[in-house]
């Protein structure tokens, strides 16, 4: 398994350039309580769609690149995950068991940067279309050394879950610690704090023109929240439109909203110079427009917007997460004035293939049992 194992540093394994986020630069006293385990190349860089946004009549649309944020695995993961797993190192945890559906992007990333820092991973799974990219995501957790546990709906994940932290202190001689669905805590939150103020950074200096509105996925919630506490952090006047693609375990703005201020809690017990700012739930728009029959069920608008980025480019989408999010943002600018604002989309897909870094892959016999039936015809 992973924990255990001897590896060379991440910046030699994965070529980073990890220099301290925009968090750290503004608050070097966090460092102190907040460890870091480096996943990223930061800063992402931000760029002007001009083709994209022309096809959809918007004045101003600009990408932020987090699907360049680590060289392994990018997306809005790493971001969370640096700071997870420097907490987890710190506390000498040998395993973490996370939640996710049966193609989480948050699994994938969890068991790549785990087996950077020799921590064993336990994935408990709940339903969701099967696709061929999800079949793919469980051999990539088993070959990345996972331990995959069913959890089927979601009402009999608790008890898997239970279980398994049972067996696992057990076994272990501790129990595992906990990451929510997302990496979703306060914790991997800060990650997207830092996100926000290193946008702050870029608008002033004058990479891109101030933001009316990101836009973004809305999965677990973790990103919306700490993009909104950020930028209340960083004085920035944006406003967070979070686009849900989940109805399995669904935020709201009053989720996102205590996330965030659990969020500015944990910072300012860290550090007594962060102001006592608080986020309020109308401080992110959540769409629900772009959900269509639910978690991992592609729609038409978001097909068109795949479609459309494959052609214009330069951004690739996916169609659980970015495409839903993409189309959002196409439909409310139409409807509304907000095609003559400066407009940001939030990239939060990895355009990092992990293939080599995987290496080989089972054979789908070798799953558990519980997985193999999703190979059958």
């Amino acid at each position: 398994m992973n924990a255990g194992l001897s590896h060379p540093s991440t910046e030699a394994r994965c070529g980073l350039s990890h220099q301290p986020n925009a968090l750290l630069r503004a608050y070097p006293e966090l460092e102190r309580s907040l460890a870091v385990f480096p996943l990223t190349n930061l800063p992402t860089p931000v760029e002007r769609l001009d083709a994209l946004g022309g096809a959809l009549g918007l004045e101003s649309l600009w990408v932020k690149r987090d699907d360049m944020s680590g060289t392994v695995y990018g997306g809005n993961k790493p971001r969370k995950l640096e700071f997870l797993l420097g907490s987890a190192r710190r506390a000498g945890v040998r395993r973490i068991m996370t939640f996710g559906a049966l193609g989480t992007n948050h699994g994938l990333a969890t068991c790549l940067a785990c087996r950077e820092a020799g921590i064993a991973v336990t994935l408990v799974l709940v339903d969701q279309p099967v696709t061929e990219r999800v079949r793919l995501s469980l051999l990539r957790f088993a070959a990345l050394g996972a331990e995959l546990v069913y959890g089927g709906k979601l009402s009999r994940t608790v008890s898997a879950a239970a279980a398994v932290i049972l067996r696992r202190t057990v076994k272990d001689g501790m129990p595992p610690m906990i990451v929510p669905a997302g990496g979703s805590n306060p914790m991997g939150t800060v990650g997207q704090v830092a996100a926000a103020m290193e946008l702050a950074d870029q608008a002033r200096a004058g990479l891109l023109p101030c933001p009316r509105a990101i836009f973004v996925a809305a999965g677990s919630g973790g990103t919306c929240a700490g993009l909104a506490a950020g930028l209340k952090l960083a004085g920035l006047p944006t406003r967070i439109v979070g686009v849900l693609v989940n109805d399995i375990m669904p935020p709201n703005n009053r989720s996102m909203a205590r996330l965030a201020n659990r969020t500015l809690d944990l910072l300012r017990r860290a550090s007594p110079r962060i102001p006592p700012i608080r986020v309020a739930p109308e401080d992110i728009r959540l769409v629900a427009s772009e959900l269509g029959r639910g978690y991992g069920h592609p729609t038409a608008a978001g097909s068109e917007m795949i479609e459309l980025a494959e052609r214009l480019g330069p951004i690739t989408l996916d169609p659980v997460y970015t495409a839903k999010a993409f189309a959002a943002l196409a439909r409310e600018a139409k409807l509304s004035h907000l095609s003559r604002e400066p407009l940001l989309f939030w990239l939060t897909y990895s355009s990092s293939d992990p293939t080599q870094a995987i290496g080989p892959l089972p054979a789908p016999q070798e799953l558990p049992p519980a997985f193999r039936r999703f190979f059958s015809d």
